[in-house]
C-alpha cells in the first residue's frame, strides 16, 4: 500500500470496484431494499466505474450449480468482463479474488454486493486486514432482513470501512461540473438511475437548459 491518506476521498485513479455476487438465488431472499431498486443502484454504480475507468471485479458463487449468472444488466455494463466464480463465501479466501484485486493496483476498494453481513462484510474485513480500505456501497448491497443489513454494517464501520452510497460514489468521482469530459455521461447516469434527482434533470433540461439554448441560437 502506499501512503496516501486513508480514508480520502475517491478518485478514479485511486479505487477499484467489486461487485460480488450480484446472482438470481442470492437476490431472492433480499429484504431490506426492493429489489428493484437495489438492481437500479447498482447498475448505476456499476455505469458510473465504466464512465471513469475504474477496474472493476466481478465475482459469482457457484453460479452453474446454486446461484446463477450475475444479473444481466451488469453484464451489458461489462459485456467483456468475465465473472470469477468461486465456492468460498468470502471472496477475500479465493486466490484468483486476490490476485485480480492486486492487479489493480489501487488501495481503495468499493464493494458492493449480496449478501451484506457474509459475501461483502467477510472479504470487506479482510482486505482492511492487509491494509487496504474499504468503501460499502450501502444501498447496493442486500441482505435478508434490515436488521442483518445494519448489523452487517455496524460490524464494517467498527472495523475502518467507510460506509457510502452510490450516487455519492457517482459524484464523488465527478468532482467538479467542470470536468467536461464526463460530464454528460454523469448527468445521464443520474437521469436514468437517481430517482427524482433524475426527474429534476430532465426538468432542468427541458424548461431551463432548453430556453437558455434557443435564447442563444436568436441571438
Amino acid at each position: 500500500m502506499d501512503d496516501e491518506k486513508i480514508h480520502g476521498l475517491l478518485t478514479p485513479d485511486n479505487c477499484a470496484l467489486l461487485l460480488i455476487d450480484h446472482e438470481p438465488q442470492m437476490a431472492f431472499a433480499v429484504k431490506n431494499i426492493d429489489v428493484q431498486m437495489l438492481i437500479n443502484n447498482v447498475v448505476g454504480l456499476a455505469k458510473a466505474a465504466r464512465v471513469f475507468k475504474v477496474p472493476t471485479i466481478i465475482t459469482t458463487v457457484s453460479a452453474e450449480t446454486f446461484s446463477g449468472p450475475i444479473f444481466s444488466w451488469l453484464r451489458d455494463v461489462f459485456p467483456g468482463v468475465r465473472p470469477i466464480d468461486r465456492e468460498s463465501i468470502n471472496a477475500w479466501d479465493d486466490k484468483n479474488f486476490v490476485t485480480a484485486v492486486k492487479r489493480t493496483g489501487r488501495s481503495k476498494l468499493i464493494f458492493s454486493g449480496l449478501w451484506t453481513e457474509l459475501c461483502v462484510g467477510m472479504p470487506a474485513i479482510s482486505a482492511m486486514e492487509e491494509g487496504y480500505e474499504a468503501y460499502v456501497v450501502a444501498d447496493a448491497c442486500g441482505d435478508v432482513s434490515d436488521t442483518a443489513q445494519e448489523m452487517a454494517m455496524w460490524r464494517m464501520v467498527q472495523a475502518g470501512a467507510v460506509p457510502v452510497t452510490w450516487m455519492q460514489v457517482l459524484l464523488e468521482l465527478q468532482r467538479s461540473w467542470a470536468n467536461k469530459a464526463t460530464y454528460d455521461a454523469v448527468l445521464r447516469i443520474a437521469e436514468e438511475h437517481g430517482g427524482t434527482y433524475g426527474q429534476g434533470i430532465q426538468y432542468a433540461r427541458r424548461f431551463l437548459w432548453g430556453q437558455q439554448e434557443e435564447a442563444a441560437s436568436m441571438r
